[in-house]
C-alpha cells in the first residue's frame, strides 16, 4: 500500500489527469469532453517534461565540462541523492507525510483565503523527505513525525504559491494559475530587487534590434545562438578527453553545436506541451472551484511560465548562473561549503526568476534579480549542508531555495529549543490559518 501512495505521487502527469479529471465530472461535462479534456491535459503534461528531460540530458554532459573547463571541485546540489537516502532512513515515514501533505492542503485551501492545490509531486516528494530527516532528527516519531511532518508540507504547498502570486500575476496577467516550484524564497527575493533596480518599461520581449539582426527577435534562434556559444566554449576549455568520453569521439566543435540545438529543441517541446496541458487544465480546474475548494487555483511547475517572456528565460538563466559563479569563487574566503553551480536547478530556476523579474523590472531587473536568484540558489544549499551533514546525509544538499529556507528553520528552531519550537511553529501556522478563515467568513 505504502508503495503504491509513493508511486502514486512520485507520477505528476497521473495527478494532474486526475485532477483535471475530477473537474470535468463536477462540471458534469460529457463523457466525450471529460475524456478528451483529461487526456490532453495528461499528454500535455508529458509533452512538458519530456521537454524538460531534453534540457536536462543536454545540461548534464554541459555540467562535467563546466567544471573541467573552470577546474572546479565541491559539492553539487542534488535533490535526488538526498532523497534516496532518506527514503532508505525513514520511507515509510516520508510516504505517508507525503500522501497527507495534499489532504492539509486540500484542507488549508478549503478554508482559508490561500486558495492554491500544489500540483508538482516530485517537489513534494522532496519536501517531504526534507521534513521527515529534520523532524526525525528532532526527536518526533510515530504519528506524531507523520502527522506535525505533514502539516508543514501541506503549509508549505498552499504558502509559497501565496508569496510568489503577486509576482507570477504581473508576469502572466491572470489568476488562474500559479507557481508550484519550491524556489519562493529567491522568486520573491529576485523579483523585488528587479523591481527597485530596473524598469518594466523597458521589456526584454520588445529589445529593439537593426533590421538586418531581425532574426534576434525569433526566441528560438536566439535560445540556439545563445546556447550553441555557450557550449563551444565551455567544450573548447575542457580536458578534451573528457570531451571525447561524453561526445563518444564526435568532433568537440559539432558536438556541442549539437548539444546547443537539443537545448534549444527540448525548450520547444516544453513550451508547447505547457500550451497543450493549459488550454485543458484551466477550464478544468472551474469544476474544483465550482465544488470542491471555491476559487481554486493550480500551482504548477516552473516551465509552466516559460511562454510569457521567452526572451527573459534565456536572460534570468544567463545573469542566474553569473550570479551563482561569482558566489562560488567568495566561499573559500568564508567558512562555509564550496558549492558547484548546478546547471539544471540554475536554469530552470533561472529561467522562473527571469520572466517574473522582466515584469518588475524589465532588462535591467531581469538582469540584477537573476544575479541575486544565483547567489541564493549557492549561498542557501551552503548554509544548509552542515545541516545535513548533522542528520547523517554526508557531501550533498538540496539545489532549490525552498527546501534549503525550511530546512535551515526547521533545523536550527529544533537545534535551539527541541520539540516545543517546533509546536510553537505549527501554532502560529494554525493562528494564521483560523485568522483567514474568521476573515474570509467575515468579508462573506
Amino acid at each position: 500500500m505504502l508503495n503504491f501512495i509513493y508511486s502514486f505521487f512520485n507520477q505528476p502527469a497521473v495527478i494532474i489527469g486526475i485532477i483535471a479529471l475530477i473537474g470535468l465530472v463536477a462540471q458534469k461535462s460529457s463523457f466525450s469532453d471529460t475524456l478528451k479534456g483529461t487526456v490532453k491535459t495528461v499528454i500535455g503534461f508529458l509533452i512538458m517534461s519530456a521537454g524538460g528531460g531534453i534540457i536536462s540530458s543536454t545540461l548534464s554532459s554541459l555540467a562535467p565540462a563546466f567544471e573541467s573547463a573552470f577546474n572546479v571541485q565541491g559539492v553539487i546540489p542534488n535533490n535526488e541523492a538526498v532523497i534516496g537516502l532518506a527514503q532508505n532512513l525513514l520511507g515509510t515515514e516520508m510516504t505517508l507525510i507525503m500522501g497527507l501533505g495534499f489532504v492539509f492542503n486540500i484542507i488549508i485551501a478549503r478554508f482559508t483565503k490561500y486558495k492554491y492545490i500544489f500540483l508538482t509531486g516530485h517537489h513534494v516528494l522532496f519536501m517531504s523527505g526534507l521534513v521527515t530527516a529534520v523532524l526525525g532528527t528532532i526527536g518526533f516519531e510515530g504519528w506524531q513525525l507523520v502527522l506535525i511532518g505533514s502539516f508543514i508540507v501541506g503549509s508549505t504547498m498552499v504558502l509559497t504559491p501565496a508569496l510568489v502570486q503577486p509576482y507570477y500575476k504581473a508576469a502572466t496577467g491572470t489568476d488562474a494559475i500559479a507557481m508550484g516550484h519550491y524556489n519562493a524564497f529567491s522568486y520573491v527575493a529576485s523579483s523585488w530587487i528587479a523591481k527597485i533596480t530596473g524598469n518594466k518599461e523597458n521589456s526584454t520581449e520588445e529589445i529593439e534590434v537593426p533590421d538586418k539582426f531581425s532574426f534576434i527577435r525569433d526566441s528560438t534562434v536566439t535560445t540556439a545562438i545563445v546556447m550553441i556559444i555557450i557550449y563551444v566554449i565551455v567544450f573548447l576549455a575542457a580536458d578534451h578527453q573528457l570531451i571525447s568520453e561524453l561526445s563518444g569521439g564526435d568532433n568537440a566543435i559539432m558536438f556541442a553545436i549539437v548539444e546547443g540545438l537539443k537545448f534549444t529543441a527540448g525548450f520547444v517541446v516544453t513550451l508547447q506541451g505547457v500550451r497543450m496541458m493549459l488550454s485543458e487544465i484551466i477550464p478544468a480546474f472551474q469544476g474544483i472551484s465550482e465544488r470542491i475548494v471555491p476559487d481554486a487555483t493550480p500551482a504548477l511547475d516552473v516551465p509552466v511560465l516559460f511562454p510569457y517572456g521567452q526572451n527573459a528565460v534565456i536572460v534570468g538563466f544567463l545573469s542566474s548562473l553569473a550570479g551563482a559563479f561569482a558566489t562560488f569563487l567568495l566561499l573559500p574566503l568564508t567558512h562555509l561549503p564550496l558549492i558547484i553551480p548546478g546547471l539544471i536547478p540554475i536554469f530552470f530556476v533561472g529561467a522562473g526568476a527571469g520572466v517574473l523579474n522582466n515584469a518588475q523590472g524589465g532588462v535591467r531587473g531581469t538582469i540584477i534579480g537573476g544575479f541575486i536568484n544565483g547567489v541564493s540558489l549557492i549561498l542557501l544549499p551552503a548554509f544548509m549542508l552542515p545541516l545535513l551533514g548533522d542528520l547523517g546525509f554526508a557531501n550533498t544538499t538540496f539545489g532549490d531555495t525552498d527546501f534549503a529556507t525550511v530546512g535551515i528553520i526547521l533545523g536550527y528552531v529544533g537545534n535551539l529549543v527541541s520539540k516545543t519550537g517546533v509546536y510553537a511553529l505549527v501554532g502560529l501556522l494554525i493562528a494564521l490559518y483560523l485568522f483567514s478563515a474568521f476573515r474570509a467568513t467575515k468579508d462573506e
